[in-house]
């Protein structure tokens, strides 16, 4: 994992945004491990309607807590980062889910690429090379499916469609500020950063088991989710003519 003092003399503004729904279990621990990972990073949390004590949690950890009346969404959860990030003249903006699941300690290796100038957003990716994650069935399914689906639409064989592990650069931040699906979101911007020419890519990455809380994703919900993206992205693309 890449080492961040290198970085700090360039004077790189970093926001890490922090989507949470009822992570009250785990939400400290996510900030902890930000916190002792070094990185000079700014952090947000974006409350997504949480219904139990997820944003006295954070405030009290001294965190930045961004509370929605009501429950947006992921999509909505993450764009309000992206704008706060916008309005506040971040140069790269981290997605880092609540739940505990990813490793602050990648962010370095994450953004390395967004100031090199090879990529415009990085995925961490749970599938790059193998790792001692492992996952349900209907999961693994859906991801070689998604994987396969953006390969054919984007000419890029992205492996982790659907990890919300990202860092992004100045230029697609302000445009998820303005542009971001709100339903589904992290398979469909794969597509529309294809049409709009950015560049992106994954690297490996270990993630943990959820800190606390529960998955919304279920089996059932896992099948609908493939069928509904499935048909947004074709539509789209065939009116774009990503498909001629």
């Amino acid at each position: 994992m890449s080492d961040m003092s290198a970085m700090d003399g360039q004077n790189i503004k970093i926001l890490v945004i922090v989507p949470a729904f009822n992570e009250e279990k785990s939400i400290s621990k996510v900030i902890r491990s930000l916190y002792e990972s070094g990185h000079n990073v700014d952090m947000v949390v974006v409350d997504d309607g949480s219904y139990d004590n997820t944003s006295k949690v954070a405030e009290k950890n001294g965190v930045k807590v961004l509370k929605l009346p009501y429950n947006l969404g992921i999509g909505g959860a993450v764009q309000t980062g992206y704008l706060y990030a916008k309005e506040n003249n971040y140069d790269i903006a981290i997605q880092l889910d609540g739940d505990g699941q990813h490793d602050p300690a990648y962010i370095g290796d994450l953004i390395a690429p967004l100031l090199s100038g090879r990529a415009d957003m990085v995925i961490g990716s749970r599938y790059v090379k193998k790792t001692g994650y492992t996952s349900k069935l209907s999961r693994r399914i859906g991801m070689l499916f998604f994987s396969g689906l953006i390969t054919l639409l984007t000419g890029n064989p992205i492996k982790d469609t659907t990890s919300g592990f990202r860092a992004v650069n100045r230029n697609i931040l302000e445009y998820f500020a303005d542009n971001y699906p709100s339903d589904y979101p992290e398979v469909d911007v794969l597509v529309r950063l294809h049409k709009k020419k950015f560049k992106v890519m994954e690297i490996p990455v270990e993630m943990k088991e959820r800190q606390g809380g529960t998955s919304s994703i279920t089996p059932l919900r896992s099948v609908y989710y493939m069928i509904k993206v499935s048909i947004v992205l074709l539509i789209n693309s065939i009116r774009s003519g990503a498909l001629s």
